[in-house]
């Protein structure tokens, strides 16, 4: 089993950043992949940002070059830096952990972008 607590949403003006926090526990050793979704309401859930266990990272579109991923293996937390916020990405943003067979989700944190 493995638990994801997810931390520093919030609001945030456009052009404004913000970096979510997802603290890992339990048994994150065989965690394959480690991603950030998203979803506005109403709407599906979106693959925002992935990084693999060895460090290879990938975006989608809307957010590249805006939006990095990373990890801290010490603390067993992984980041998303937000930079230059837009409307767009206004959403819950959700950590995710796959390993071979089960997919792990945090309870989600809420972006909100507005002037």
């Amino acid at each position: 089993q493995v638990q994801l607590v997810e931390s520093g949403g919030g609001l945030v003006q456009p052009g404004g950043s913000l970096k979510l926090s997802c603290a890992a526990s339990g048994s994150t050793f065989s965690i394959m992949t480690w991603g950030w979704y998203r979803q506005v309401s109403g709407g599906l859930r979106e693959v925002v940002a992935l990084i693999q266990s060895g460090g290879t990272t990938s975006y989608v579109d809307a957010v590249k070059g805006r939006f990095t991923i990373s990890r801290d293996h010490a603390k067993n937390t992984v980041y998303l830096q937000m930079n230059n916020l837009q409307y767009d990405d206004t959403a819950v943003y959700t950590c995710n952990a796959y390993q071979p067979g089960h997919y792990y989700w945090g309870q989600g944190t809420q972006v909100t972008v507005s002037s």
